[in-house]
């Protein structure tokens, strides 16, 4: 305890750490503040439909990202996912565009370029999801006190506004404060249920006689061997030695070798949390088209789709984050381009020809250490209806893996990450004594 206090105390003595903390605090509660911020006109007492509508599926999930905010018919009802949803567009365009792929190996130029275009497309995503968020609120009966027409147009206007002012809100964070901005405004607003979702697991196993204080202990131990788990899936690497050729300088003297590790760190889960969101999105589309369909012929649809505790569901919700981990990962680590820098920088791994070889032996390597990895990620994203089953609570259970862990997990860590290296370029002691925080690389950031 004592080591903590001290390095509190290193924190704030370090003026511009104290400066970009304070400051990504006080943005992180304007965007608190603003997700209980109803839209103009809004009848606050008739939310109890989209309540209930928010309560699970592919809406609870949206609810979940957004702190609340769609839930409670919020200036900020859309959050930040369009940005997100935008970000994943242009990342997958690349692939298949050159003019993006030529923008993505432009340096700094071309990734300016690639967030004005993400910046646009977010707007014309916000453009198409307003209306149907804003239909959405007339079919859960939610009222308003407006002219229709003129709530239409203010809340259409209203919503935009507020997605390009949380995207705003964490580009500032990411230049001028501490950490990820955008994936930081998405793990506060998951923190938001945190509290509310502990107190009625709270009140379920002691007032309700679910078990009592026993049980309540050992689901807090549960949930911190699986934090734990989610940590060491989230920091594993698996270290591809490296060497580089001596270089001889004018004068005969030997340069060193370019500054950076001796090893290749590939992650074992590189993907992050995305596969869980694209099967997530997959399993959510056949449950969205059958609400519509009430017919009897679609009613195995709601019933394989609709009980996420079942085996089926579980089985399947697995196998699609075992594919996606493996399509994703192949966007995003990219062994060609691994094996060109090592060899502009004189690298090369021991044994293996630098070019076309090396990619293939990183590439077989990441094929290798990918399969372990997506099946520790699928266990993960099924723990929560795991935890259902066992008598928790829904919104409690959620934090016991899945998007909501992982995502947490990613970010504090990375943000850990950036305080340690501002304590150890001004020699103080990191905030670990026995090893150094590997946080997540920012490419994978939420």
């Amino acid at each position: 305890m004592k080591n903590f206090i001290e390095t509190l105390r290193n924190i704030w003595r370090i003026k511009e750490l104290r400066e970009k903390i304070l400051l990504t605090l006080g943005l992180l509660l304007v965007y608190r503040v603003g997700s209980n911020v109803p839209l103009p006109g809004i009848d606050i007492a008739s939310l109890e439909g989209l309540k209930d509508q928010a309560a699970g599926g592919l809406m609870g999930l949206l609810d979940a990202f957004t702190g609340g905010a769609f839930s409670n018919a919020s200036i900020l009802g859309l959050g930040i996912m369009p940005y997100i949803s935008a970000s994943i567009v242009i990342q997958l365009l690349g692939l298949a565009v050159p003019a993006i792929q030529k923008l993505q190996k432009d340096g700094e130029s071309g990734r300016t370029k690639l967030t004005q275009m993400t910046r646009y497309l977010t707007i014309a995503i916000c453009a198409a999801q307003a209306p149907a968020y804003i239909a959405n609120l007339g079919m859960q009966n939610v009222g308003y006190t407006l002219p229709q027409n003129l709530f239409w147009v203010l809340s259409i206007a209203t919503l935009i506004a507020g997605t390009i002012f949380a995207m705003w809100l964490g580009e500032r964070i990411t230049d001028k404060g501490i950490g990820n901005g955008i994936s930081l405004l998405i793990m506060v607003g998951i923190i938001a249920n945190l509290p509310q979702a502990f107190m009625q697991e709270l009140v379920a196993k002691v007032e309700q006689d679910s078990g009592g204080w026993v049980v309540f202990i050992l689901e807090m131990a549960a949930i911190y061997l699986v934090i734990m788990f989610a940590i060491a899936l989230t920091q594993a690497v698996r270290k591809v030695p490296l060497q580089y050729a001596k270089r001889t300088a004018a004068g005969g003297a030997v340069a060193g070798r370019p500054l950076g590790r001796d090893y290749l760190p590939l992650r074992v889960n590189a993907a992050g949390v995305m596969p869980i969101i694209f099967a997530q999105a997959i399993m959510f589309i056949p449950i969205s088209v059958a609400s519509f369909n009430q017919s009897e012929s679609m009613s195995w649809v709601r019933n394989f789709f609709g009980d996420i505790q079942g085996v089926w569901y579980n089985l399947t919700f697995a196998l699609l984050i075992i594919l996606f981990t493996y399509f994703y990962t192949a966007i995003q680590v990219n062994t060609n381009n691994i094996a060109d820098d090592l060899k502009r920088n004189g690298g090369f791994v021991p044994g293996v020809k630098p070019g076309r070889s090396t990619a293939e032996y990183l590439d077989e390597i990441l094929s290798r250490i990918t399969l372990p990895g997506a099946f520790l990620l699928a266990v993960l994203a099924i723990l929560p209806a795991i935890a259902m089953m066992t008598g928790m609570t829904q919104q409690w259970a959620q934090f016991y893996g899945g998007t909501s862990l992982l995502i947490i997990v990613g970010v504090v860590l990375d943000t850990l990450m950036q305080i340690e290296s501002y304590l150890l370029n001004r020699h103080y002691d990191g905030l670990m004594k026995t090893g150094r925080l590997k946080g997540r690389s920012t490419a994978n950031a939420i």
